[in-house]
């Protein structure tokens, strides 16, 4: 399948699952026959509150962040692009679209199942380079 219908199809799954306020059956079958288990681990990291929003004060500087099993993984969204190995390895080769995590951050952000974080906007340089670090 093209990384542009897994684009469409999850914006779509996405769209209707906010104007309902949850994932029906039917989305969550969607979802599994669209993506398999990067879905069931998405939903894993989703149910386990492992999706951050990091909203920098003062400024308005806003970054995303999955937990995943290694450790945390910055996603740009308006990009497509996690820093996981996944992404670089499948994504990159275009083997597939979306990483675990990146289908997390979008179905989180598109739900609200996210946990917002305030930090000081003097820590956002700091914290960029611990994300930003490739795994050793």
């Amino acid at each position: 399948m093209s990384g542009n219908v897994e684009i469409e199809k999850l914006k779509s799954i996405c769209s209707d699952a906010k104007k309902e306020g949850k994932l029906s059956g039917a989305n969550l079958r969607k979802l599994y026959a669209l993506f398999g288990q990067r879905f069931t681990k998405a939903l894993d990291t989703l149910k386990s509150n492992r999706v951050k929003k990091y909203i920098f004060k003062p400024g308005s500087k806003t970054v995303w962040v999955v937990i995943g099993r290694e450790r945390e993984y910055l996603v740009i969204p308006e990009a497509d692009f996690c820093t996981c190995d996944d992404f670089y390895y499948r994504v990159l080769d275009k083997k597939i679209h979306f990483c675990y995590h990146l289908i997390a951050q979008k179905i989180g952000q598109n739900l609200g199942w996210y946990e917002s974080i305030e930090e000081s906007s003097e820590l956002y340089n700091s914290l960029m380079n611990e994300w930003k670090k490739a795994t050793t």
